[in-house]
């Protein structure tokens, strides 16, 4: 027994060395990082509530980390340029994306082809907010409920347009999957942007739209547009008097524009876990959940793994209503 064990140390001393050392690697990975300043990918111009929720949250980060944040924007195909980006930047923690669901559940469902994969390029670090979809009316059409929108959508069918701030866009989707459920149709008038979209509902060359809650509140509020209803399960937080969908008489639907926080694919489980972790102190932070609902976004914490399971349920459910309503990319 003593021999047979002298007989294979030569070959387990070494084996258990290199362990020493791969582990000692990762303590010391752990340990260092972040050593260097950290790029923030936004795929969307200066601005927009996904850059100023974007910045907000990077400064944090840094904060936390001990490092400073450098924000990056990089707008272009629907988050398609700053996504694939950060999908084949080195996976080591230096390299983020803070992007809408647009990036991983809208744009595969409406392109043939996309520069990364949805889920294997990305490793999700936590959310860092979300914004209800809202069905709005101008002020002067006698349609004030989502029963009575209906009822004249079944007894003019094909005549009534709704607008939103996009084709492809979360907007349109919400919009297509509330009227599929209602069993009506309405012709979708795609705007390059909410802010058109909004003008015109206020001015009355159109008569509905679909857009973020954030965008919505500061118009509603002013009585400039009338709130049907919102496209979440619950009500939301930030404009307590509309209703749901389904207490307006259609049920089924949960469609909201939510942002996270992105790592390219094979992050150091350690570097993952100083992110992750620093990301939930961030948006724990009274003075960050503040400047949300500033923004007009509701906090929410969630991990990486509850971005995953965010993806995992949405893709199928967007793809199939693509398909239904032929939303395509222009």
């Amino acid at each position: 027994m003593i021999r047979s064990l002298f007989k294979f140390a030569p070959t387990v001393v070494p084996a258990i060395a290199a362990c020493g050392l791969a582990m000692g690697a990762t303590l010391a990975h752990a340990d260092t990082f972040p050593s260097k300043p950290i790029q923030l990918v936004i795929p969307f111009p200066p601005g927009g509530a996904t850059d100023v929720i974007g910045r907000l949250v990077g400064k944090k980060l840094g904060d936390k980390l001990g490092q400073t944040v450098v924000v990056d924007n990089r707008p272009g195909a629907g988050t398609i340029v700053g996504a694939s980006y950060v999908a084949k930047a080195a996976p080591d923690g230096y390299t983020l994306l803070a992007s809408s669901g647009t990036t991983f559940t809208v744009n595969p469902a409406i392109h043939a082809k996309l520069p990364y994969d949805p889920v294997k390029s990305f490793e999700p670090i936590g959310f860092t907010g979300r914004t209800g979809l809202i069905l709005l009316a101008n002020k002067d059409q006698p349609i004030g409920n989502l029963k009575q929108l209906v009822a004249a959508a079944k007894a003019q069918p094909g005549k009534l347009t709704y607008g939103s701030f996009g084709s492809g866009t979360t907007a349109q989707f919400a919009g297509e999957m509330l009227f599929n459920l209602a069993g009506v149709k309405l012709l979708h008038v795609p705007y390059k942007g909410s802010a058109p979209a909004m003008t015109d509902l206020i001015g009355g060359q159109i008569p509905f739209t679909v857009d973020t809650v954030a965008a919505a509140i500061p118009q509603v509020k002013a009585g400039k547009v009338k709130a049907i209803a919102v496209t979440t399960a619950k009500r939301s937080s930030l404009l307590p008097d509309v209703p749901t969908a389904a207490e307006a008489g259609v049920p089924g639907i949960d469609a909201d524009t939510w942002l996270a926080l992105v790592a390219p694919r094979g992050l150091p489980a350690d570097v993952k876990q100083k992110l992750e972790k620093a990301l939930a102190e961030v948006m724990a932070d009274a003075d960050t959940r503040a400047a949300l609902v500033k923004a007009g976004f509701e906090p929410i914490e969630g991990n990486g793994a509850a971005v995953s399971a965010q993806i995992t349920k949405e893709l199928p459910l967007m793809r199939a209503t693509a398909q239904r309503a032929n939303i395509t990319a222009d």
